[in-house]
Order: C-alpha cells, then structure tokens, then sequence
C-alpha cells in the first residue's frame, strides 16, 4: 500500500508526459485523477493504521548510495508525522487535480499540466516519506523544479518566465544553506540518517568547534544552517519576494503550492528534526522570530494588494509565521496541526479565487469586481467559509489551530516568547481586515466590473464545485474532531516520538487573554465593513493622505527594489564585465582570435611576395644567398681549408 501512495501519482505523471499527445487530454484528466483519487483515500488508511492501531512502518526499497562512510537506502518511513502529510498533500492534490478540468478546460495543453500536477505530487510524497537527509533533499528539490514548471506554464507570459526564474533563484539561497546543513549533519554524526542522528544529539548538545578565532556551538550552526532551508521553502522574512509572483502560474498550482506541498516543506522539515533543534535554544529562539516577524509583516503588505491572488499568498506567507513561531516555542505539535487546518482553508480560499477569476474572464484585480454574490452563491458561499476559518472565527478549523498558537506564545517564557505573541496577535487583527477586505470588493456592493464581463459571469461548475465543497467541510470541522489527537491530552500517545512533545502545562489564562485574539478579528471584521461597506471612499481618500506608507506597503516593503539595487544589478554589472573585458577582451583577444588575427596578418603580407614578377624571385634569391654567406662568415660554420 505504502508504496502505491508514493509511487501513483509518478506513474501518472509519466503517463501524461510520454503519452499524454498519443493518448489525449482527456485520457491524461482520467488517469492522473484517478490515480490521485486512489492514493488520496489509501492515505486515510494509513492515517487510520498508524494513528489509530500504532501500525508505524519502514520499508526499504533498495540500496541507494554508498560511498565510504556515506551510506544511503531509499526507504519509506511512515509515522504519525508522515501520515498526517499523506492525508493533507494527497488530499489536497486529489481535489486539485479534479478542479483543474473545469479551471483549465480551454487550455491547448492541459497534458503537460496534468503531468506537473502529478510529478509535484510525486516530488512531495518523496519528501515526506524520507528516512534520511538525502532522500529528503531529493524531495526537496524536486518540488522545487516542479514548482519551476508550474510557475513559468504559460511560458509565452515573459512575467510567467521571470516568476519562475526568481523562485528557483530565490530557493537555491536557501538550499545552499540546506545543504551545508545536510554536509555538517554527516560530518558531525558520521551518518544522515535520522534515527541515529536523534539518539546522538543529546551528546552532541553543548560542544563547540573553532572558526575565526570563535567557538561555535555545533548543533546551533547545523540548526541555523537547515533553517534557511525551510526559509527559503516557506517564504520567510527576506526570503518571501519569491511567492506572491508565483501567482503567475494557474491558479490550481497556487492552490497545490500554498496549501499542501512547496511551502509547508520548511514547516514539515522543522518537525521532523526537533530533535535537533530541541538541543539548541538559540535557534529554536531565531525560528521564533523569524515567524512571528513573517507573520506580521506579510500581513501589512495583504492589507493594500489590489490582486485577488496576491493576497490570498501573502496570507500565506503570514500563516507559516504562525507555524514557525509555533515551533520555535518548542510546540511542535501546534505548529503541525495549524499546518494540518491551513491546508484545508487556504486551498479552498485559492480554488474559490480561482472560480472568481475563471468566471471574470482572467481579471484578478479586486477593483473590477464586486457584486458577485449574486450571480455565485456557491462560490460565496464557500469562500465565506474560507474566510471565517481564515480570520479564527469561533469553531472553525482555523480558530481551533491559531488560537492555539497564540496562546501557547503567551505561556511561553522568556522575551522572545512575548515578541511572538504580540506579533501573532496583532497579525491576527490585520488578518481579519485584509480577509473581510477581500469578501467585501469581490462579492458585496455594486459591480464595478465591465457590463459584459458581469453580465457573463457564473457560478462554478459540478468539476470545480465538488472541491470547494469538500474542503469547505474540512475548513469547519477538521478542526475541533482532530484538536484533541494533535494538540490535546492524547497528543503524546498520538505523536509516539514522531515529533518532540511535551506534557501539557496548565497555566491560568485569564479570560481577556483567551478572548484577545476573538476580539481583535471582531475588530478587524468591524474595521473592513466601516471601510469598504458604509464609508467606500475612506480607503481611497487614506491612500491618498498617507501615500507614502501606502505605497511603502503596496510595493511590499520595496525589497524587491532593494534586492535589485544589491544583488541583481550588481550581479548583472559583473556579468557582463567578465563578459565584454574578461571573455571578449582578455580571454578570446589574447587566445583564440588574437593568435587567429596574427595569423591572417602575416600571411596577409607573405602572400604580397607572390607577384608573378621573375625579376622579384630573383632578387630575393640573391638576398637569400647574401643572407647566408653573411652567416656563414661569421659563424665559421662550413668553412674549411
């Protein structure tokens, strides 16, 4: 069964690849969907087995590398933390998969696409059902080629192509970092599997080695190092400019990206090594803070973005700071459970986006919308779900699991715990405005769209409606059927050592604390519906008045720009210098076509001597003879008596 889940989805990958044109687009729909639908309910069995009858398994496929020391299997681990990423990536890209029928039904090559989706999917499952470091950084970049494919699709889009372009970019920084971490893990442990590497940590925590004069502490650096990996990966602070251009691609792949596989790696990852991190409170305090900064930040910039997709990805972005905050904190479990519940509403906020956009003939900007409950209820109907889970609204999955973060940042200890806390806390509040902000200017009020366009516009087929549904359930009750396994009493027994846990703390939480995060989604709900429902012209006439600050926010903090001015056009400048001094000047004016041009130039004045004239001839030949007796005469060679 195990190795059904990984291996379907790369068969239908390759199917739709090879013999997507011989066979047709809709034999590629049939057979990755079906595919996908297999392996989507064979991961709630598995779910089932391991979480229920404590069934964990390990299956060793085949022998993968060895080399020295470095030895490596290509194995199958499957533990309550795999089983959970079976449940949510499979399920999301089974859905995915379905709703891309409806959403790309006039596209001319919907093979190539369907056989993306798959191998992504592939590429993911590969990764989380790793049991050493390198079978995981095999999954790690896989998906972000399959990330580059589906991003740059519409490769005749020159923005498409860049996007692409920026996010492999922007991802190998991390992964560099990545793997030094994974070289300074062997180097240190003598092995990169896990499970040896988790028995020996404790006996690694504590010892230093020298650089420059310094003592480092070991597992710090290698924490540090892994970590910005999963910055890169989960769109951190300073490594985020990748993922709102990623909104070039479909809107399926948003919604595969931001929901279940690419960006939840970094998060997974984390988990996956506590045991690492455990043994450095540094980085655990620098994970904090990074999240907790990212969940902020990406908020702010969500609250002025006129792109639908856009800010559905800086949401995002501000989500995962949630998660990593979480596991900072050292709550593992809180982290993993939010990125359990996110996964539900922000793949069902990204396919009721896309059913917006799909109905609107492309137009994504908000300010060409509005009106639009009327003519799709369905489609408001889920998207309100998405966002009342979104925004923490009580009962919802998505209250159950971010709540829950906030809290546990307040019993956290130390100053860095409080940071987390007041960011968590004050992104929860920006989060409610920019969400109901969105609902608002899409669906409420007067259409400010073109009269054709409107009148055009529609409610989501059965294809791309069964999706919503279904994760419209998953974004009610996920939550609250699941709360007590993931993040409950019964945590630890549920986990069984696949992440670190610990007992729960009882701390007294004074009810203005517990309600907190309620009040501040209340106020961001009643702040949004004074703007953009009773006073529309407020937004636009603050614009106007603080259009620095709104411009500081809409350029998302100008870090594109900054990284322009320090990394790329330096970049460039240097490029085209070893190009047009280094190559061309030095390198080929020197080699290859200086010598070439020496060449032609003697010969250019040899050739001269060829005149056809006998008289010429036989003047140099009496130059020649002259030129030897004079050599002769005072060498003394030849001249004997």
């Amino acid at each position: 069964m195990y190795e059904a889940i990984l291996f379907l989805p790369l068969i239908g990958a390759l199917f739709a690849g090879f013999f997507g044109r011989l066979a047709g687009y809709r034999a590629c729909e049939v057979v990755t969907i079906t595919l996908m639908m297999v392996t989507a309910v064979l991961s709630w069995v598995a779910f089932y087995e391991v979480t229920v009858q404590g069934q964990d398994i390990r299956i060793e496929l085949f022998e993968w590398i060895q080399s020295g020391d470095l030895s490596a299997a290509w194995a199958i681990r499957v533990d309550t933390l795999t089983a959970v990423m079976l449940v949510v990536v499979n399920t999301v890209s089974a859905l995915v998969h379905l709703y891309s029928v409806g959403y790309m039904d006039h596209d001319p090559h919907k093979e190539r696409f369907f056989a993306y989706l798959s191998l992504f999917t592939f590429a993911m499952l590969a990764l989380v059902t790793s049991d050493n470091l390198l079978q995981l950084f095999f999954g790690w970049e896989g998906v972000g080629l399959a990330s580059y494919l589906l991003i740059g699709f519409w490769y005749e889009k020159p923005s498409a192509c860049a996007a692409a372009i920026k996010a492999f970019v922007v991802n190998r920084v991390g992964d560099f970092g990545f793997a030094l971490g994974i070289f300074a893990t062997f180097t240190v442990f003598g092995t990169i599997q896990y499970d040896p590497i988790f028995a020996s940590a404790p006996d690694q925590a504590g010892t230093t080695f020298p650089f420059l004069g310094m003592q480092i502490d070991t597992l710090t650096l290698i924490c540090m190092l892994l970590f910005m990996g999963a910055m890169g990966k989960s769109a951190q602070f300073l490594l985020h400019t990748w993922l709102p251009d990623a909104m070039e691609g479909p809107t399926p792949v948003s919604a595969l990206i931001h929901a279940a596989t690419m960006v939840t790696a970094g998060v997974f990852m984390v988990a996956r090594l506590s045991p690492l991190f455990e043994q450095s409170q540094f980085a655990l305090d620098f994970v904090t803070f990074i999240g907790a900064t990212t969940a902020f930040f990406a908020a702010t910039i969500a609250l002025v973005q006129p792109d639908i997709k856009r800010v559905i990805a800086y949401s995002t972005c501000s989500q995962l700071g949630y998660m990593f905050t979480a596991l900072g904190l050292g709550n593992f479990d809180q982290g993993v459970f939010h990125l359990f519940t996110h996964a539900f509403f922000k793949a069902l906020l990204f396919l009721c986006a896309g059913a917006v956009i799909h109905a609107m003939h492309d137009e994504q900007d908000m300010r060409r919308m509005g009106g639009l409950r009327k003519k799709m209820p369905f489609v408001w109907a889920t998207m309100l779900i998405g966002s009342l889970a979104l925004t923490g609204f009580p009962f919802t999955s998505g209250y159950v699991s971010k709540d829950a973060i906030i809290e546990g940042a307040w019993a956290g200890h130390g100053a860095i715990a409080m940071y987390g806390w007041v960011m968590t806390l004050g992104a929860a509040a920006l989060t409610s405005f920019y969400t109901w902000r969105l609902m608002f200017m899409t669906f409420e009020g007067k259409t400010r769209a073109k009269a054709d366009v409107y009148d055009h516009a529609h409610d989501a087929p059965w294809v791309m409606a069964v999706p919503l549904g279904v994760l419209a359930i998953g974004s009610l009750w996920a939550g609250a059927y699941f709360m007590h396994d993931f993040i409950g009493h019964d945590a630890t027994s549920f986990w069984r050592g696949s992440i670190v846990t610990h007992e729960a703390e009882h701390h007294e939480v004074s009810w203005l604390i517990f309600l907190l995060p309620t009040i501040m989604m209340l106020g961001g709900l009643a702040l949004a519906w004074y703007f953009y429902m009773v006073k529309p012209l407020i937004p636009f006439g603050l614009s106007k008045r603080f259009r620095g600050a709104y411009q500081f926010l809409l350029n998302a903090w100008y870090f594109d720009a900054l990284y322009d001015r320090i990394f790329v056009r330096p970049a460039k400048w240097l490029a085209h210098t070893l190009w047009q001094v280094g190559d061309r000047k030095i390198i080929d004016g020197l080699g290859p076509d200086g010598i070439s041009a020496r060449v032609v130039d003697i010969t250019n004045r040899v050739v001269r001597i060829q005149t056809g004239y006998i008289y010429h001839y036989a003047f140099i030949m009496l130059i020649g003879v002259a030129l030897l007796i004079t050599y002769f005469m005072f060498t003394g060679g030849g001249l004997q008596r």
